[in-house]
């Protein structure tokens, strides 16, 4: 028979043959599986037709059956075949017990620092077989267009969220702070410097932080960026060097960086990080997973933060 008649093979013949070969007859093959023996009989019939080889001796009376150097062959590719749909069986169990499956997240730069790292290490210990996928931009705008796109499950992302299909959850406050030269006379002051002080400062920003909007509604007045940067290293850098005072998210500021001091400003309104997603798309239990494993590892972050 050519090869588009072994179309007609099925996973229960291979199991037939394979509960015939460890029992040893055909009756107890059938009781093995659940089946009649005639059953069982017929199955081995039809796999002989199919491929055109016996596959069983049957000998007759009460001695054990056995296969035939075909049906020893063909078991081989059966145990394969049976042990591949066992696989797959496994693998769609934990995919929708979201223990398995790819999962596309995107992230920014001071959330790739600071919370994706724990993030991804509980992820990945409770979930191994997940394939994690990370985009970063310096821009969470660009990261929720993804997400709307289609090209990402989830994304990092600052509130309020740009309009859209989105739904978000809101995983920690982050503050802003004035980093400042070490040597510099705000270091040294017992109090913050008012909003007009820090308005009247030759600041350093982030190129691609949507927050300074809000943050100048504090101020009541725009700010003066003399410097903006996608980089967190270079931002610090520059306050260093004297070009200007940082005012950024503090989760930004490298607060053991001996050049700089750190100096909070209550009156300035928190940055909002939160993990962002398309709600009219299927939210596989992988990614909602991952939501909790960073809501988690945020509150303790954020509890760290006020601990100091």
């Amino acid at each position: 028979m050519g090869s588009d008649g072994w179309l007609g093979v099925e996973l229960r013949h291979f199991l037939a043959l394979e509960a015939v070969a460890r029992e040893g007859s055909f009756g107890k093959a059938a009781a093995a599986l659940g089946y009649t023996q005639s059953a069982v009989s017929q199955q081995i019939a039809t796999l002989e037709r199919i491929v055109g080889h016996r596959l069983v001796d049957r000998p007759g009376g009460p001695k054990p059956v056995s296969l035939t150097d075909a049906g020893r062959l063909l078991l081989t590719h059966a145990d394969a075949i049976a042990a591949r749909v066992s696989a797959a069986q496994a693998d769609l169990v934990a995919l929708s017990e979201g223990r398995a499956g790819p999962l596309r997240v995107g992230v920014y730069q001071s959330v790739g620092q600071r919370i994706l790292p724990e993030v991804m290490r509980r992820f990945l210990d409770a979930y191994p077989q997940v394939r994690v996928t990370l985009t970063e931009s310096a821009s969470d705008e660009e990261l929720i267009s993804l997400v709307e796109r289609g090209e990402l499950d989830l994304t990092f992302a600052d509130l309020p969220l740009p309009e859209g299909p989105f739904d978000a959850i809101e995983l920690m406050r982050d503050p802003f702070v004035l980093v400042v030269p070490a040597d510099s006379p705000l270091a040294a002051r017992e109090t913050p410097p008012t909003l007009r002080e820090v308005a009247e400062l030759d600041l350093i920003g982030h190129k691609h932080c949507r927050q300074i909007k809000q943050v100048e509604t504090a101020f009541r007045r725009p700010l003066d960026f003399v410097f903006l940067s996608d980089h967190n290293q270079t931002v610090q850098a520059m306050v260093a060097t004297g070009v200007g005072h940082a005012l950024v998210p503090r989760l930004t500021v490298v607060a053991e960086d001996e050049r700089t001091r750190l100096i909070e400003l209550p009156r300035v309104p928190p940055r909002l990080i939160s993990i962002a997603w398309h709600r009219d798309r299927y939210r596989p239990p992988a990614a909602k997973a991952f939501v909790e494993t960073a809501e988690a590892v945020c509150a303790e972050l954020e509890a760290e933060q006020v601990a100091a």
